[in-house]
């Protein structure tokens, strides 16, 4: 087992606490639009995907890292609320595609601009608290990359 040093317990300190500065930041954010951060999550995970990844709830469960069902209600509450909607697909009518409306458009660029400007200002302190994370988990370890923990879904 390797051994961390006080420096290396304070620098992962700092970061996860500048993360959850941001992180604070986004969910009030979020709540002043009358959302709640998973639906704006779901939103900008939306909007966000990669060309070549169609646009399903599967898809969309894997990028927040929920069960399906978490997401389909996610989906369900931005569809009753008009910030998505649902469509069949064109060669395949059993596949349904999500979609964002243009309310949910218009309140994902006020969001993504606000938490843009956002982290003009906390970014560099985010950055900083990352490499100083790594420098000292690359000097711990040799100047080896330390290994990483499986990630596990959450419900």
């Amino acid at each position: 087992m390797k051994n961390l040093t006080l420096s290396d317990y304070e620098s992962l300190a700092e970061l996860r606490f500048e993360i959850r500065n941001f992180l604070s930041f986004s969910e009030e954010a979020v709540r002043a639009v009358g959302l709640e951060p998973r639906q704006h999550q779901l939103m900008l995970a939306l909007k966000g995907l990669p060309a070549e990844v169609r646009p399903r709830i599967g898809e969309l469960a894997q990028r927040l890292q929920i069960q399906h069902h978490s997401a389909v209600e996610l989906a369900n509450r931005l569809s009753r609320a008009g910030y998505i909607r649902r469509k069949r697909a064109g060669d395949d009518r059993r596949e349904v595609l999500l979609e964002l409306t243009p309310r949910g458009e218009k309140v994902l660029l006020q969001l993504s601009l606000h938490h843009r400007e956002e982290l003009r200002t906390a970014g560099p302190k985010l950055v900083d608290a990352l490499r100083k994370v790594m420098r000292t988990s690359q000097d711990s370890n040799g100047g080896r990359k330390s290994s990483t923990l499986k990630r596990r879904r959450s419900t």
